[in-house]
């Protein structure tokens, strides 16, 4: 990878990744699995192309949460760093608050609405899709 990769890694730093390149996309997600596996009432995502991205330190450990859905985390401090499908095979989908930087980082649009929390009021005027349908 290039100098001008961005980077994350776990809460205990074991497993780290980079990548290069732009974005495929930047959401915020209100489905239910997200919010179980991140114990959060949202998680905020980004994807990247395989190609532009690769772990760089410990392998993490594997949870298939449903057929064809693979949940990455830290075998060691058990932070959630990663999602895999295999409808979406050519990208990797990584939570923004592993970024190195995450304040640097914006999302683009919200998914999943239709499963939101009641509690959680949105203040911002990005774009809400009831289901992902990408």
């Amino acid at each position: 990878m290039t100098d001008d990769a961005r980077r994350g890694r776990c809460l205990c730093g074991a497993v780290t990744y980079e990548c290069t390149g732009p974005d495929n996309w930047r959401a915020h997600c209100h489905c239910e699995s997200c919010r179980r596996n991140t114990s959060s009432p949202v998680t905020t995502f980004f994807g990247v192309p395989r190609e532009n991205f690769r772990f760089t330190g410990a392998a993490p450990a594997v949870y298939e949460s449903s057929p064809g859905v693979r949940r990455l985390f830290c075998a060691r401090c058990g932070t959630p760093m990663a999602y895999e499908a295999d409808r979406v095979a050519d990208e990797i989908h990584l939570y923004a608050a592993s970024l190195e930087n995450p304040e640097d980082f914006e999302p683009e649009f919200h998914v999943h609405v239709a499963e939101k929390l009641p509690w959680i009021d949105l203040a911002d005027d990005l774009p809400r899709y009831p289901h992902d349908s990408r």
